[in-house]
């Protein structure tokens, strides 16, 4: 059974939120529905998002920031509504006689389209935006999956009204992900890398020094714990995920080489037994031929398409990254976190699709959020 929806104009933001929301969080089917007189024939599960009340369906007085088509600065104040953090709220008449006191997609489309990074010029000295000019790390709310707690109300407003109707309910399941910057610490390095850091650990580290000789003559390499991670899945039933940094060697890009017979098999074992990705160098952000180039790497060596991606150093910049990811037929990203604070970086903990502000289009690159890392409690 679907759930009708009045609405007295559509708009690209509305369909977005509204099959976000509905059908892919709460699993529910709906129909729009554009004339008043139909939609009062309706005797099954309804709603409306407009101006005024058609009766006394459960009505969400509809905002201007779904029919919007520019970018601009909004003054978002986040009040407090029944221990929840909301914005958009309607005026008083409104509030009276609405199902909510706020605008429940308005806000799910601001926070799951990242608006603000759109409009936001304070970056950190990578060109990330980060997580204390957010609006929820400033508001409190930023280890709250907000989208889908408001997406959980919406259906509970439902149920009280139609207690016959039925949700599908998300199955959560925990999806460790590694990123593969180092696959060893000291070996498969070459001639002149290795002479390169022995010199240096001799002179300031005798420590590393050490362990770098150790290593060299046959002690086991400190980063590669693939078989350590092995036995961890297997234990505890996990299907992880592993995305390889395969770019040419730079500042902030110090994996193995690709051309090394070593990293190769590597690959090709561990994709062999798990799904695996590409994690886009930090120069594939500066020029999309070093990703074009990675992605016909990774591919070569595994004889597969690579369709999921990770950015290195999360260097996340919207909309460029992704429809660089996009235009190279990535298919599924797992960028959208911070590096500096664990939290839902989209207030959001469900999988959705990247909406492209910029125009204003629903794409095909569904965004996996993730909510820490480990580098975040270091």
């Amino acid at each position: 059974m679907k759930l009708s929806i009045y609405i007295e104009q559509s708009s690209p933001r509305l369909t977005y939120i509204f099959q976000t929301i509905f059908e892919e969080i709460l699993g529910v089917s709906i129909l729009y529905i554009y004339s008043k007189v139909d939609f009062e024939k309706i005797t099954t599960s309804k709603i409306s998002y407009a101006p005024t009340p058609v009766s006394n369906e459960l009505w969400f007085p509809s905002s201007d920031f779904l029919f919007e088509k520019n970018i601009n600065p909004i003054d978002i104040q986040v009040n407090s509504w029944e221990g929840l953090p909301v914005f958009f709220e309607y005026d008083f008449l409104k509030k009276e006689k609405s199902t909510l006191p706020f605008d429940p997609f308005s806000m799910a489309f601001y926070l799951i389209s990242r608006y603000e990074e759109y409009i936001s010029t304070r970056l950190d000295n990578h060109g990330r935006f980060p997580a204390s000019e957010s609006l929820a790390h400033q508001n409190g709310f930023l280890n709250r999956p907000l989208v889908d707690e408001l997406a959980i109300l919406i259906k509970n407003k439902l149920l009280e009204r139609y207690p016959n109707m039925f949700f599908s309910s998300p199955k959560f399941q925990f999806t460790p992900t590694y990123d593969i910057d180092y696959a060893w610490s000291y070996l498969h390095k070459g001639l002149q890398r290795t002479l390169g850091g022995m010199a240096r650990d001799f002179f300031k580290n005798q420590k590393l020094f050490l362990q770098r000789l150790n290593v060299l003559f046959g002690q086991e390499d400190p980063y590669f714990t693939f078989d350590y991670l092995d036995n961890l899945h297997q234990k505890h039933g996990l299907a992880p995920i592993y995305f390889f940094l395969v770019g040419e060697h730079g500042t902030y890009d110090k994996n193995i080489s690709i051309k090394k017979k070593a990293f190769r098999q590597l690959i090709q074992r561990i994709d062999e037994q798990y799904k695996t990705g590409l994690h886009p160098s930090y120069q594939s952000n500066l020029s999309v031929t070093f990703l074009k180039k990675e992605k016909t790497n990774l591919e070569e060596v595994t004889q597969k398409r690579a369709s999921k991606s990770r950015q290195h150093f999360l260097k996340l910049n919207l909309p460029n990254t992704y429809r660089n990811l996009i235009d190279n037929d990535i298919k599924a990203d797992y960028t959208m976190g911070y590096a500096e604070n664990p939290g839902f970086r989209a207030s959001i903990c469900s999988p959705f699709f990247f909406y492209d502000l910029d125009v204003e289009v629903e794409t095909k690159l569904q965004i996996f959020p993730f909510t820490t890392m480990e580098a975040s409690y270091q």
